[in-house]
């Protein structure tokens, strides 16, 4: 018998708000608004215009896009210890129809790479512990040549010289800008 003035749980699992979808999906809700602007996400409307995700299709994306779920694009290994710089790299090249994964420190990299090595990698210079120029000579010495692009907010273009002859195809330095990172992706390992 159901209590009165409770309504069937029939439809509430299946549709999520904003924050939810965020929460599911695990990304920030900016991240998935974009997504859903893009027609990458579907987003239904509610007469009072919030937007309402369906869980079929928040799954079926995950399984596109996800960990795990492979896309077609080639594989970016994002590493840097700044985790919303590396989410805003990965919607960013995951918009460009990249794979991404992400590596907070160079032994997590390192590791990521062990288990599937990627198209490019996109290192930071400055890290704790083993910082970028160090992992590029390790990933070097295990795995050749997977082109490196090194970037920096904190090292000026000019020190950004060792870059080539340490390896790395590419160096973004000071002032530093995101898009400028993902414009030598795209260059170095086009979609």
């Amino acid at each position: 018998m159901t209590h009165p003035g409770r309504r069937a749980p029939t439809s509430e699992p299946d549709w999520l708000t904003l924050g939810q979808a965020a929460k599911f999906l695990g990304v920030a809700q900016s991240t998935i608004r974009k997504w859903s602007d893009q027609g990458r996400v579907p987003a239904f409307y509610t007469p009072g215009g919030h937007r309402r995700y369906r869980r079929r299709d928040l799954e079926t994306f995950l399984d596109r896009s996800g960990p795990g779920g492979r896309t077609s694009g080639p594989l970016v290994l994002v590493v840097d210890d700044d985790a919303r710089l590396r989410e805003f790299m990965r919607v960013n090249l995951e918009l460009e129809g990249y794979s991404v994964r992400e590596a907070s420190s160079a032994e997590g990299a390192l590791e990521a790479i062990d288990g599937q090595a990627p198209d490019l990698v996109l290192l930071d210079v400055v890290m704790p512990g083993v910082d970028g120029w160090q992992m590029l000579q390790r990933m070097q010495e295990r795995h050749g040549s997977i082109p490196v692009i090194m970037f920096s907010g904190q090292v000026e273009p000019g020190e950004g010289g060792d870059a080539a002859e340490l390896g790395a195809r590419a160096f973004v330095g000071k002032p530093f800008d995101p898009q400028k990172l993902i414009e030598q992706a795209k260059q170095l390992v086009p979609t």
